[in-house]
């Protein structure tokens, strides 16, 4: 679907982003993920020509980007902020209509659109449509704007950092619908995060960047397993320890969810909670509490230097 080939983007004498080449297939939820200045921001935008290339090439489609009208081709790529940005002149509704009413779309066939992705969001659209934005909440003007990036159906959606200036309990509610929308739309979306509970809740695949250069691609289970470099080892943190202490909390047990043993390492928690959102912990056959989902990765998120 997208890929990059040696792209450089060099400023001055500083190669913000330094010779990096990758693919991202179709249909893949991919994570950019690094410290801050470390290009991925610079490496998204690119692939929309929001920031220009200076060596190298970046293909869409098998063709390369530089071919493709440029209004043409970002009708074809959505782009979600972190800044939401929403016409406050406008009713919800027409600030979602905005790129099916440039491409022409039917009145009747808008109108479906923005009531299908309102509801998938879980904004009914007979509540919400006709509401301007400052009405909304953050949470809900946020899914306003993924719902405008997907307006007009297109394949791929670029997302930069578009819950970090969100309140946790409204981040963490819009990751779980994010991931079920995806689940239902099956778009190829690149996701720009600071965050490595984010990347690794989120991404099918994650690519962590450092000072303009790619550090490793890999799965969530192939950064626990097989870290390339100390740096990919310090950045996602110390996965061999044991968690009892940091990860578990004392809720009732529930027979529903897959157990593990107490002094079994995180890593193989962590490849549990790719598929359940939390885990019993048995230390020999008593029950010692459960390891959720969110907990884990937000333990393992504070050995993070952003």
């Amino acid at each position: 679907m997208i890929r990059f080939e040696d792209v450089s983007k060099v400023y001055g004498d500083k190669h913000a982003v330094d010779h990096i080449s990758m693919e991202i297939q179709e249909g893949e939820f991919f994570v950019l993920i690094g410290p801050s200045g470390c290009g991925k921001t610079t490496t998204l935008k690119m692939i929309n020509r929001l920031i220009p290339l200076s060596t190298g090439y970046i293909y869409f489609k098998d063709r390369p980007i530089s071919s493709y009208k440029l209004d043409e081709m970002r009708w074809d790529i959505g782009y979600v902020l972190q800044q939401i940005a929403l016409f406050p002149h406008m009713t919800i509704r027409d600030n979602i209509a905005q790129v099916p009413l440039m491409k022409q779309w039917s009145q009747q066939d808008i109108d479906q659109q923005v009531d299908q992705l309102l509801g998938m969001v879980g904004l009914p659209p007979e509540q919400y449509r006709n509401r301007m934005p400052d009405e909304l909440s953050g949470g809900q003007q946020q899914r306003v704007g993924v719902v405008r990036a997907l307006a007009a159906d297109p394949p791929v959606i670029l997302m930069d950092e578009p819950f970090s200036a969100l309140d946790p309990i409204s981040r963490e509610k819009l990751q779980d619908d994010l991931l079920d929308l995806q689940s239902k739309i099956n778009k190829t979306i690149i996701f720009v995060t600071h965050d490595i509970a984010e990347a690794f809740k989120l991404g099918d695949r994650i690519c962590l960047m450092n000072e303009g250069r790619i550090e490793q691609i890999g799965t969530p289970e192939e950064f626990l397993r097989h870290p390339k470099s100390d740096f990919v080892k310090s950045f996602i943190g110390d996965i061999k320890r044991t968690y009892a202490d940091d990860y578990v909390d004392n809720t009732p047990y529930d027979d529903r969810y897959p157990t593990v043993q107490a002094d079994s390492e995180i890593e193989e928690v962590f490849l549990m909670l790719q598929q359940h959102d939390r885990v019993n912990v048995m230390a020999g056959d008593r029950y010692v509490g459960a390891i959720t989902r969110n907990r884990a990765f937000e333990q393992l998120s504070k050995g993070v230097t952003a």
